[in-house]
């Protein structure tokens, strides 16, 4: 393992980062890197679609005129900051990507945008790619550990906004070639650019999908800045006015190095099956659970208690009045009475199932308003390493059934297979490209090392076919 006596975080994160090799890294972590690229462009594209893209896209041809950058789903290009960013809250507006549970925030949807684009715009090898991901991921999860997601949520942040420059600053660094002193002054920067609200949590409105976009831009923009050797704190993580003292009440300033070396962060990353809030998802398998093993229908049911983390309650359940009206998809996607309910009405709770129409459904409605939601300290006794969820139903017939779900699927515990996930991409991916296209890109997704370029690659991501339906999918 690295030391990390005497030094900055920082300091440590940019040696071991700019360290990095793809020749030498173990062959799980190679896999795992190019399945998540898969996971990342599968969700990139569909969300492209979405109606809170449009605007995003648009602005990004605006003030990033220029052939840098692909954006995805679309024949068009942008700066790499603007690209980076368009690309990254297109991605986020699915809440179908990639997510870790101890930091509780979503590390692809950051890195992986900010790396593509500015390895098109500067030319690199698919390989120099790889590389600034791995750094990227270790560097946005360390930072989110020690953030302490439950902490930072009272104090109103989101911990992929906030955490989420920094690993776009190093990867983007990574890409520039910049030396560890560059790329502690990328950190640096990145400290003073660090943000993202939870304000849309009040009417369910979008920004929360510009939260990882911004934090791909400022990444970039941190990182040209070190380039041109622009002077920043070495101690901008845990220092007297760092980050770990002005975003979170109860920081772990030790988890941002400790066994930095020993294992890669990359290994603890998860893949959404469901398009919801992360800490929906032991509900959703509880209730999917009981439904099949008993034949449930909604009608059936006469009461559901739904067992929630502490730590996402204020997401998903709480107020639960509220949780139980949601106005539009964004409040559905953050509600635990809407996906039990929409999971035991539809036996699905997918993209498709994330609808205004379901939102107002009168039978979902009905099962919402009989759904009540409590905090279990049984479930935080595991958390945030595990986010187990317990589903208590009362039939109308007055039987009790019940379920405990340890680790969501998708969980490292508790995995999607590689079959799993080649189908969730295709089915995200054809959407948008077709059919054929989307299994050319899968398969060079799966194999990014083994491409001379990415000429091929960065082509197939702006391939198109018009479908209108998509611009409601995720209002």
């Amino acid at each position: 393992m690295l030391r990390t006596e005497a030094r900055t975080a920082a300091a440590a994160l940019a040696e071991f980062s700019a360290a990095i090799a793809w020749s030498r890294l173990p062959a799980v972590v190679r896999s795992r890197t190019q399945e998540l690229v898969l996971d990342f462009v599968g969700v990139a594209l569909r969300g492209s679609r979405a109606s809170s893209s449009a605007p995003v896209l648009a602005v990004a041809q605006r003030l990033g005129a220029g052939k840098g950058a692909s954006l995805i789903g679309r024949d068009a290009f942008a700066s790499a900051p603007w690209a980076a960013l368009a690309n990254a809250a297109g991605a986020h507006a699915l809440e179908l990507d990639d997510v870790t549970s101890r930091s509780s925030l979503h590390p692809g949807v950051v890195v992986i945008p900010a790396v593509l684009a500015v390895a098109e715009e500067l030319r690199r090898s698919p390989t120099r790619v790889l590389e600034a991901i791995v750094a990227g991921y270790e560097v946005v999860i360390r930072v989110g550990d020690a953030l302490n997601a439950e902490s930072a949520y009272r104090r109103g942040f989101h911990p992929t906004g906030v955490a989420g420059v920094f690993g776009a600053a190093i990867a983007a660094g990574r890409l520039l070639e910049l030396d560890v002193d560059g790329l502690i002054r990328a950190l640096g920067i990145a400290g003073t650019m660090a943000s993202g609200s939870l304000e849309y949590l009040s009417d369910g409105s979008w920004t929360k999908r510009l939260n990882p976009g911004w934090a791909a831009h400022s990444g970039i923009v941190a990182a040209h800045l070190a380039s041109e050797g622009f002077v920043a704190p070495a101690s901008a993580l845990e220092g007297r006015h760092g980050l770990l003292r002005g975003y979170t009440d109860e920081p772990r300033p030790e988890l941002l190095t400790r066994g930095l070396g020993g294992s890669f962060a990359i290994m603890s990353v998860s893949i959404k099956p469901y398009a919801c809030c992360r800490y929906n998802h032991g509900l959703i398998d509880g209730v999917l659970q009981l439904r099949r093993a008993h034949r449930l229908r909604p009608e059936d049911v006469e009461r559901i208690r739904l067992g929630v983390l502490s730590g996402g309650a204020l997401l998903v359940a709480e107020p639960i009045d509220e949780k139980r009206a949601p106005r539009n998809v964004v409040d559905a996607q953050f509600s635990a009475p809407f996906a039990a309910a929409v999971a035991l009405a539809r036996g699905s709770a997918g993209l498709d199932d994330y609808t205004q129409a379901n939102v107002d459904d009168p039978e979902i409605r009905a099962l919402m308003s009989r759904t009540d939601c409590h905090r279990d300290p049984d479930l935080d006794a595991s958390y945030p390493d595990h986010w187990p969820a317990t589903i208590d139903m009362r039939l109308q017939d007055g039987r009790e059934l019940s379920v405990r779900i340890s680790d969501p699927t998708g969980e490292p515990a508790n995995p999607i297979r590689s079959q799993e996930l080649r189908k969730k991409f295709l089915g995200l991916a054809s959407a948008t490209i077709g059919d054929e296209v989307a299994r050319e890109l899968a398969d060079r997704c799966l194999g990014l090392e083994l491409e001379p370029d990415l000429e091929r690659f960065t082509s197939l991501l702006r391939e198109t076919q018009p479908d209108p339906s998509e611009s409601d999918r995720t209002s």
